[in-house]
C-alpha cells in the first residue's frame, strides 16, 4: 500500500483528468445544468483522484482497496457523464473521443492496482 498518492501514476492522471474537465470541459456544457449534470460530472471527476488520496491515509490493504473500488466507480460515473454530455449535444464527438480515451486508461490503470491488490490479500 503506498504511503504518498504523489507518487501513484494513476493519481497523477485522474489529478490532472479533473482539472481539465474544470477548466475546459464543463464549459461547454449549458448554465441550465450547472446543478444537475455539470455539477455530478465535476464531482465524480474529483472523486477518483481524492478516493486514491484517502485510501492511502488507511492502515491495511483491504481498506485502501475499499477506496480504490470507489475511485473506480466514480471512474465509471464520469464515463456516462461524458457520453450523456455527448448524446446531448453539450460536447462534440472529438471531445467526447479525448476525455473518453483518458478516462477509460485511467479505468485500466485502476483495474491493475486492484488486482494487484488481490495477489496481495
Amino acid at each position: 500500500m503506498p504511503s504518498n498518492y504523489h507518487n501513484l501514476e494513476v493519481w497523477k492522471l485522474a489529478h490532472n483528468f479533473a482539472i481539465d474537465i474544470k477548466n475546459d470541459l464543463l464549459k461547454d456544457i449549458p448554465q441550465s445544468e450547472e446543478y444537475s449534470l455539470k455539477n455530478q460530472l465535476w464531482r465524480a471527476s474529483y472523486s477518483i483522484p481524492m478516493n486514491l488520496v484517502e485510501g492511502t491515509g488507511r492502515k491495511t490493504n483491504k481498506d485502501y482497496a475499499s477506496f480504490v473500488y470507489n475511485s473506480f466507480g466514480s471512474a465509471k460515473e464520469v464515463e456516462y457523464c461524458l457520453l450523456l454530455a455527448k448524446d446531448l449535444n453539450y460536447i462534440t464527438r472529438d471531445k467526447h473521443e479525448k476525455y473518453a480515451a483518458r478516462i477509460t486508461q485511467i479505468q485500466k490503470m485502476l483495474s491493475g492496482l486492484i488486482k494487484s491488490l488481490e495477489v496481495e490479500k
